[in-house]
């Protein structure tokens, strides 16, 4: 039997959802209803600027339907979601980021947090993405500290000193001297980014440039 049978007779058993509103699609839809499509809360061209890094761009803003789908995948194993986004954040590195690296990397979970979730949500975000570009991504980086989750550290200052010195680069010969695009899901303050740019830094990159499926909205 095709592999076209098993993937009919699958979506007949469980119908695809839309991956924001959790629908069910219609035939020409793929992972996006055509609502969605033209809702979602899109960011405008631009990014914004690190204490490190150069610039993040970001597809989506992380609130509503996108928050909801981004926390399932995080926390909820929802990794069916992972071509979906690396999809959509593929379409905004093109866009944004074209020509600007050399090598595509992602934020590490530390080896603590990574056995208690069972994988990496960054990494898999970061892999979908460099298929969806025609590139590969590299484990560059690695987080030998856990430390407490940003998102309960509140103050810009506390989620800075957080991450402070808790990542490490474990390919140095490919940073130096090199462009690297650091991806990771959502992005906020950027205190995590900086860290991760500082690092890469000091070990010789040229430049770091970032991106994350979904950023918070600023003032």
């Amino acid at each position: 039997m095709s592999r076209g049978f098993f993937s009919r007779l699958l979506d007949l058993l469980f119908p695809p959802r839309c991956t924001f509103c959790r629908r069910f699609l219609k035939k020409d839809e793929k992972c996006v209803c055509e609502q969605c499509a033209k809702t979602l809360p899109y960011v405008e061209k631009g990014g914004r600027k690190g204490e490190f890094f150069s610039v993040c761009v970001s597809p989506l803003y992380y609130k509503d339907r996108v928050r909801s789908a981004i926390l399932r995948f995080k926390f909820k194993n929802a990794t069916n979601y992972t071509t979906c986004f690396g999809r959509i954040l593929a379409d905004c590195i093109s866009s944004e980021l074209k020509g600007r690296y050399d090598y595509i990397t992602w934020v590490p979970l530390s080896e603590k947090r990574l056995k208690k979730r069972g994988y990496d949500q960054a990494a898999l975000l970061a892999m979908a993405t460099a298929l969806e570009l025609d590139d590969v991504a590299i484990e560059i980086l690695r987080k030998p500290v856990d430390v407490p989750a940003q998102s309960g550290m509140g103050a810009p200052e506390k989620r800075k000193a957080n991450v402070s010195g808790v990542y490490e680069v474990i390919e140095p010969e490919i940073v130096m001297g090199n462009r690297i695009l650091v991806i990771d899901d959502i992005v906020t303050t950027g205190a995590t980014l900086s860290e991760c740019a500082r690092v890469l830094l000091m070990a010789g990159a040229k430049e770091v440039v970032c991106a994350a499926l979904a950023t918070t909205e600023r003032d």
